[in-house]
């Protein structure tokens, strides 16, 4: 599990394809600490580390995954918001995120907002359905608050720090991200298409 901070903007250093793309990330982390299969969340799927050496570390993705999220379009280059998965005792200081992502996003436009920006993304209606204002979404692994929710889109306000830290500094217009649904949200929303009353 994660909590939607990310702590290290990482960059795709080399792409192999084949049955299973292997993607080598370089990162600022100690990745003497990183133990083989370890969990690392990139730009939001959760992925397994597979091999490591000085400033780098290499994972793997499947069929399913380059295609439900933005990794098939990774290139040389690529920034990635990283995190490291959560240790018993750590602070929760996003919300509780699991790597798992349920579709993408497109960037609409950004709108500058005093020092902060707001973003708006053009979304499918069966993402909209389970985003309510003020609950929280993971976007490219970042954990955030919805600000408004209209019939196609969804807006966040992008602090300052996040647009230092984080792939949203960059973000241009027409740019898919990686959204994952809160997992509460997810739950209330297929309780609901079953036909069932959700706990009160």
């Amino acid at each position: 599990m994660f909590t939607g901070i990310i702590t290290d903007l990482g960059r795709v250093r080399a792409v192999e394809r084949g049955n299973e793309t292997r993607f080598e990330i370089a990162t600022s982390y100690d990745t003497a600490s990183i133990a083989p299969g370890a969990s690392i969340a990139c730009s939001g799927p959760c992925l397994t580390v597979i091999d490591k050496g000085e400033g780098w570390f290499a994972v793997e993705a499947s069929a399913e995954t380059l295609s439900r999220t933005t990794l098939g379009a990774w290139r040389e280059g690529v920034a990635v918001n990283l995190e490291r998965s959560l240790k018993l005792g750590d602070e929760v200081g996003g919300h509780i995120v699991f790597g798992h992502v349920d579709g993408t996003v497109t960037l609409a436009r950004q709108t500058a907002s005093g020092d902060s920006v707001v973003f708006d993304f053009d979304a499918p209606a069966s993402l909209l359905a389970t985003l309510a204002p003020k609950g929280s979404v993971a976007l490219d692994g970042v954990s955030l608050t919805v600000n408004a929710v209209e019939a196609d889109a969804f807006s966040v306000n992008i602090i300052p720090h996040t647009l230092r830290n984080t792939t949203f500094g960059a973000a241009k217009t027409g740019d898919r991200l990686n959204l994952e649904i809160d997992m509460l949200a997810r739950y209330v929303a297929r309780s609901l298409d079953k036909g069932e009353t959700p706990l009160s």
